[in-house]
């Protein structure tokens, strides 16, 4: 016990979690929950905050304010300490349907031929072929206007040695430290957070003004 009569209760929000459209958003969702004393915190979990439905659209920002007035609600009596972050950010996801085989057919056959020619153009801009020709001349001492035991084996490098890079071959890593498009992809993700948390926040202070306003003119 804390010493008091009073229950405190410690919230730490996630900074982002997915649940599935029409779901029904509780507590335990967003936010980790301990209360003092314990009795409070299964309670508290099960607390629904709204229920998802598709006019909420892809995205819902819970902001800490309202979900501490939502404990106050259950817990009247609770003192709420908050760590870390003041929001959630929660995706909706739409009903899962099952994989089409030809868009992924078709989207490999474009990355296969387009990754082909960025490759082959590349070599055309910088004349890869002579530079094969000099290297294999300086080794051997002969001038061979085909080098293709060359050319075979720096394909098969260029190919390894992108596995190596981007520590990924199919569903296997090397090592457990991120891939370079891993680390691409969680600073593009943060950045469109960070922007869809603004926005929302800037929609929400326009409500507020917006309702603000038109309390004056009623009076």
């Amino acid at each position: 016990m804390n010493g008091t009569s009073t229950p405190v209760v410690y919230v730490r929000l996630h900074s982002r979690i997915k649940i599935k459209m029409g779901s029904t958003l509780q507590i335990k969702h967003v936010a980790n929950i301990l209360s003092d004393p314990p009795e409070y915190e299964h309670k508290l979990r099960e607390t629904v905050l709204i229920h998802t439905e598709e006019k909420d659209g892809t995205l819902l920002l819970i902001d800490v304010l309202p979900l501490i007035a939502r404990i106050k609600q259950v817990v009247p009596s609770a003192q709420v300490e908050t760590l870390g972050s003041s929001h959630t950010l929660v995706e909706l996801l739409p009903n899962e349907k099952p994989p089409s085989k030809s868009l992924f057919i078709l989207v490999w056959l474009l990355l296969f031929f387009g990754s082909a020619l960025t490759i082959m153009n590349f070599h055309a801009d910088v004349n890869m072929k002579e530079v094969h020709v000099r290297v294999v001349e300086m080794l051997t001492g002969y001038r061979d206007e085909n080098p293709y035991m060359f050319q075979i084996a720096y394909s098969i490098g260029i190919g390894f040695g992108m596995a190596v890079f981007f520590n990924h071959l199919f569903k296997k890593k090397w090592n457990d430290e991120p891939t370079p498009l891993e680390v691409e992809m969680y600073l593009y993700q943060q950045n469109v957070d960070q922007y869809t948390i603004s926005e929302e926040y800037e929609r929400i202070k326009s409500s507020i003004s917006t309702d603000n306003l038109s309390g004056r003119d009623s009076l």
